[in-house]
């Protein structure tokens, strides 16, 4: 035991640096080299005795290999995290979240667009939206930009297929050469519509074509609910010709929610929304609408100025019986009360009736016209109604284009219901009887007037 304390003794005890500086003498300085080996004491088993100089040179070692560990450590970790980043940029240009996960096992994006639309226009024309992709293995289209391309119904589908290959990449042949992709554009065909084969004589299928309902056997029907159709639609793709019109492709398209463009290249077709005829006519009927309330409003003023002037009209008449029931009683009580007799009055009588008659043939030649009660009655009241329209500030112009407006209008829908085969209530659009009823005058006094202007010519060519 004693031993072993001096041993600890000894290992404590540090170079008295500090007194040889004090004393401006140089520190002891020992020869490493000179070290004495250990030596083992046989008492002591298998302890070793070192000499103090060697010890305190072995502990500054350990302590500065340790720091360099630590260092090296710190290194290495670094240079794993820069590699690691290296890599990840190489896999993805960008930083962001879920950068390390591959694009096939991404969630499709919500704002992705895998469907084209055809929207109606306030020009009457079609437009026509397509998801336009290039050929790819991924199903998650990120931000596709669709392409908007306007079209008129009346343009056949060849005129489409132009505008659409001009903004797709050339496709390569066999052969090595560049040309434009091939597109075809796909519409369903219902299954009854098609003419199955019978055994049955051609008079026994015309007669149970006749007698079938319609829409079956080869008779073709029309719901033109398109997209608002209800139900899975059924039946094949069929593909159309290029020279048919855009119009008739999707009057047929309209039996169905919607119709395919297929791009060759392309890994899957692209489905298109048909309209329906709510679509089709939605811009027309806003319009008819916005219309109708205004010849709603100005009919109120016109039906008001209309009545005061054939009111006006009926007391102008009923004046002028009047005034004739009062020639009468003059001319009887100076023909046979007075002393002037029949000898005098009669040419007196003769004179104010021919002067009336000239007066008025002057005055409606005056006015150009027609020598009849109904003339001057509507010349009559027609003044009236001006001077009425003035005050009441009626513009019958505005009234009139109106009107054509909205018969045009009025048209343009029948016209597309007849190509969808529904029927359309324009009470609905219109919303006023007094609407229907002007526009309906409108219409009779429209087609008289051609009627008429039609026999003049046939006059003048005769």
């Amino acid at each position: 035991m004693r031993v072993a304390l001096t041993l600890g003794r000894l290992a404590s005890v540090k170079p008295l640096t500090h007194v040889h500086r004090a004393l401006n003498l140089r520190p002891p300085v020992l020869d490493r080299g000179s070290c004495l080996s250990a030596r083992t004491i046989p008492s002591l088993g298998t302890s070793a005795i070192t000499p103090l100089g060697c010890r305190s040179v072995s502990h500054e070692q350990k302590a500065k290999d340790l720091n360099q560990q630590g260092v090296d450590d710190a290194l290495a970790e670094f240079d794993n995290a820069l590699a690691n980043d290296e890599e990840k940029q190489q896999r993805t240009p960008w930083h962001r979240q879920g950068a390390e996960e591959p694009p096939v096992r991404r969630q499709r994006s919500a704002g992705a667009m895998t469907k084209g639309k055809l929207l109606t226009t306030p020009s009457r024309l079609l437009k026509l939206v397509l998801p336009l992709t290039t050929s790819d293995h991924n199903d998650d289209r990120k931000n596709i930009a669709p392409l908007a391309l306007l079209v008129h119904p009346q343009q056949p589908l060849s005129y489409l297929e132009r505008l659409i290959q001009a903004e797709l990449p050339r496709v390569k042949t066999e052969k090595g050469d560049d040309r434009l992709p091939s597109i075809s554009f796909r519409a369903m065909e219902a299954e009854g519509d098609e003419i199955m084969p019978k055994n049955k004589t051609p008079e026994e299928q015309e007669e149970d074509q006749r007698k079938g309902p319609l829409g079956e056997g080869g008779v073709q029907s029309y719901s033109g609910a398109g997209r608002e159709g209800k139900g899975e639609d059924s039946g094949d793709f069929v593909r159309w010709s290029a020279s048919t019109e855009i119009g008739d492709f999707i009057r047929d398209a309209a039996r169905a929610k919607e119709f395919e463009v297929e791009i060759e290249g392309n890994p899957r077709t692209i489905k298109v929304a048909v309209p329906s005829f709510n679509d089709r006519t939605f811009y027309l009927r806003q319009r008819l609408r916005r219309i109708s309330k205004k010849i709603a409003d100005l009919a109120a003023v016109k039906h008001e100025c209309d009545v005061a002037a054939h009111k006006s009209g009926q007391r102008i008449a009923l004046g002028g019986c009047g005034i004739l029931i009062g020639y009468w009683y003059v001319v009887y009580r100076l023909t046979f009360e007075t002393d002037l007799g029949w000898d005098v009055m009669e040419p007196v009588t003769y004179l104010v009736g021919m002067g009336s008659i000239i007066g008025g043939y002057m005055w409606f030649l005056y006015h150009n016209r027609e020598v009849s009660y109904r003339s001057a009655m509507n010349l009559t009241i027609s003044r009236r109604q001006s001077r009425l329209y003035e005050l009441k500030g009626f513009d019958p112009q505005k009234w009139e284009a109106l009107i054509e407006e909205a018969n045009a209008l009025r048209r343009e829908i029948k016209a597309v219901a007849s190509e969808y085969d529904v029927e359309w209530d324009e009470t609905k659009d219109e919303h006023d009887e007094a609407v229907v009823k002007a526009l309906r005058e409108e219409r009779k006094n429209g087609n008289k007037g051609k009627s008429k202007k039609n026999q003049d010519d046939e006059d003048e060519d005769d």
